[in-house]
């Protein structure tokens, strides 16, 4: 089958072939080193380099999927000859070094797929990835046994730019990742010194291709025209389930231009290696738009399950793979054994790379001495060396300018002034940030109609893909960017699988969560997060915040910009609460703190965000009423967990004396700090803010009557032995 590359340009389709290569033809008796054409359909008469590479390639990955019993192999073994392509041809990496900053970035979307990325990595002289951690692949690893061969890409390993495995993901991060390269491009390269020139490429299959989250990135990458992005098709037209056509008849070539991606088709991927790489870099050349690459491919090519739902996992059947080992000259009872030719014609990438590093390092010398500020510029950007004028920011900022001011809106003025305090922030948030209070200049949007160079980015109504592209921006280059995101509380429920993949990832990006309450309002309870507190305060490595005014706002954006390891989000109030006394924005990092303290205290309140001014009222309420209450501030759980057992028993005694939450949210998240809890017990309600507080008796009178009952039925007994209750 001929190889064809079809480019969609706007007055029509332009075609181009790739080298004549000469087939075997249906003819049964003819042979190939001593194998039928039946059993090595497909390949040419006699088998060059790339063929080579492509079959030692393959004979890896079966005996990755079979030496533990299986993986997911089918996929991989079809992407063979795509390997080989971007590995060996096209991408510009140094195995020797895997984080050079330069280095094109590869995202396996499709991550079940991981086998065929950690065989590229062994077969192209990654150091870590060793013959022996291939052989972990599938394993049980018992007795404490370990491998960098997961079963999904996960980003600590060198070689993998980011966690993968729930389809669609990689996409997203993909298009962070461009959005980071697009941006340092415009803000470093000058005529003569292209110092970034990092490419991203993403492989996809059909399961990501229907994923939401995906779909968001896509569009929004066709918006921005990034033009350094290439999604590679692994069109295999299977699924875990079946045929594709079962669930999916739709053009995705079509699709795709209309989402503002330019689009090449390659009818045989299986085998072509040269017209891979001929589309590759045709992709270099197109300018304004991302590229889309539709690969038609085979699953578990060369197998008895080929071409079948059969192939997406298991183990492949030994005869198929002993025709294959012959046909590459190796003997089938041997496992994990590489040619040498085709190991020494990928292990060329290797020194390759080397020298592309070096090459790299002598024009940023140059670079400079060219453009000295320019060059401490961007030696500060990729060692994430940003100094300390943005705590300093944040120190001098004085709480009395913020009178009168909800937590949303003081945290728009921090923004505005660390955005010059603190280049590494970028991002922006989901159509909403006049309501969420971020403010921006229209100048600095990053868009192709204003400029790649700007940190603004208007990521639409897209709140899955904000979260998942902001992953991608802060993979980069650890610490080069610091992302921040925008929108309701509420629609973090859309973002949660993306906040979640940052948390596993541990990348750094900061989350604004605003209209955190039923305080929201009239838009009721569809925009009411009763529950929503309980996902992110259990989400491990996701430091969730709901500061209760601007003095703790402030210290919530000292421990979110500190935060290196991991997601930060801030929990935001819509409309200003009541004073609170004693706030301490250096307190926050404690996670809770006694903001009123009392002698002989009977009882101890605890709260945060807008609900704690009320708690405040009625604990002045209940002491004067003879119930002497002390008041606890609990800006944190993660924090407070931090603290050692003296601290955290001096801010929450455990005498058996009762200590009760109070919080606009289903209780239960407090049941480990507390004896009893005031909250939500169903959704919320369309009703004014002052209203849902008497409503749901969680302002100060109702607080006072929820506290007396309970205080009643415990009738002076041990609150802790006596058991949480919500109340």
């Amino acid at each position: 089958m001929p190889a064809t590359i079809l480019e969609n340009l706007t007055n029509g389709c332009a075609t181009t072939s790739g080298k004549d290569i000469s087939l075997l033809e249906n003819v049964q008796t003819k042979k190939v080193d001593d194998i039928t054409h039946a059993e090595a359909q497909g390949w040419r008469r006699i088998l060059n380099d790339d063929d080579r590479a492509v079959l030692a390639l393959r004979n890896l990955l079966f005996d990755i999927c079979n030496h533990n019993g299986g993986g997911h192999g089918g996929s991989a073994i079809g992407m063979a000859a795509i390997g080989v392509a971007l590995y060996k041809h096209v991408m510009r990496y140094n195995p020797s070094d895997p984080d050079w900053f330069d280095r094109d970035r590869f995202v396996l979307s499709n991550g079940h797929c991981a086998m065929w990325l950690y065989a590229l990595n062994h077969l192209t002289g990654f150091d870590n990835w060793t013959m022996d951690e291939l052989k972990g692949y599938g394993s049980a690893k018992t007795d404490g046994f370990t491998t960098i061969c997961h079963a999904h890409p996960e980003i600590e390993v060198p070689g993998v730019e980011v966690t993968t495995g729930p389809l669609g993901q990689g996409i997203a991060n993909a298009v962070g990742l461009a959005i980071a390269s697009k941006n340092l491009a415009a803000r470093y390269n000058r005529p003569g010194f292209d110092v970034v020139k990092s490419r991203i490429y993403c492989m996809t299959g059909d399961g990501c291709l229907m994923e939401g989250v995906a779909l968001e990135a896509i569009s929004l990458a066709g918006n921005l025209g990034l033009d350094n992005l290439v999604l590679i098709y692994d069109n295999n037209q299977v699924t875990c389930d079946g045929p594709l056509d079962w669930i999916n008849t739709e053009d995705v070539n079509a699709k795709m231009r209309a989402s503002g991606w330019h689009v090449l088709e390659i009818l045989d991927g299986s085998y072509d290696v040269e017209a891979i790489v001929s589309a590759l870099r045709l992709a270099k050349s197109l300018t304004a738009k991302p590229v889309f690459i539709n690969i038609r491919t085979t699953i578990g090519l060369g197998t008895k399950n080929a071409g079948t739902f059969k192939a997406h996992h298991g183990v492949f059947d030994k005869e198929s793979v002993a025709l294959s080992k012959e046909l590459a000259g190796q003997d089938p009872s041997l496992t994990h054994i590489v040619p040498d030719d085709a190991l020494a014609y990928f292990r060329e990438r290797k020194s390759h790379g080397e020298s592309l590093q070096r090459q790299w390092e002598e024009q940023i010398a140059d670079y400079a001495s060219h453009h000295k500020d320019l060059g401490a510029s961007l030696d500060a950007t990729r060692n994430a060396e940003y100094g300390t004028d943005w705590l300093s920011a944040l120190e001098q900022l004085e709480t009395r300018q913020f009178e009168g001011k909800a937590t949303r809106e003081v945290n728009g003025e921090i923004i505005e002034k660390l955005w010059a305090a603190y280049p590494a922030l970028c991002g922006g948030g989901a159509d909403l940030v006049n309501s969420n209070k971020v403010a921006y200049s229209e100048s600095d949007v990053f868009h192709p109609t204003v400029s790649y160079a700007g940190r603004y980015i208007r990521y639409g109504i897209r709140e899955h893909a904000m979260a998942s592209i902001s992953n991608g921006i802060a993979a980069y280059n650890p610490g080069s960017f610091l992302p921040i995101t925008a929108t309701f509380f509420m629609f973090y429920i859309y973002a949660a699988p993306g906040v979640r993949m940052g948390a596993i990832s541990h990348l750094p990006v900061i989350h604004f969560a605003t209209h955190d309450s039923f305080a929201e309002g009239q838009n009721g309870p569809t925009h009411q997060p009763v529950e929503l507190d309980s996902l992110y305060r259990a989400m491990p490595n996701l430091t969730y915040i709901r500061p209760c005014d601007a003095e703790e706002t402030i210290g919530a954006w000292m421990l979110a910009i500190s935060k290196r390891t991991g997601p930060s989000m801030l929990s935001l109030a819509r409309d200003p609460v009541g004073a609170v006394p004693g706030t301490d924005r250096n307190k926050v990092a404690k996670g809770a703190y006694v903001i009123k303290e009392v002698p002989n205290a009977k009882l101890t309140l605890t709260s945060c965000g807008t609900n704690l001014h009320y708690v405040v009222a009625a604990a002045e309420s209940l002491s004067k009423a003879g119930i002497a209450t002390r008041v606890v501030s609990f800006p944190s759980f993660e924090h407070f967990d931090r603290q050692d057992q003296q601290y955290k028993e001096s801010v929450l005694p455990l005498d058996g004396t009762p200590i009760v939450s109070v919080e606009e949210y289903i209780a239960t998240t407090w049941a480990r700090y507390t004896t009893a809890s005031i909250g939500m017990t169903g959704f919320g309600y369309s009703a004014s803010n002052a209203s849902n507080y008497d409503r749901f008796e969680l302002d100060t009178k109702g607080i006072v009557k929820r506290v007396s009952r309970y205080l009643e039925e415990l009738d002076g007994k041990n609150a802790r032995m006596a058991g949480w209750r919500s109340i």
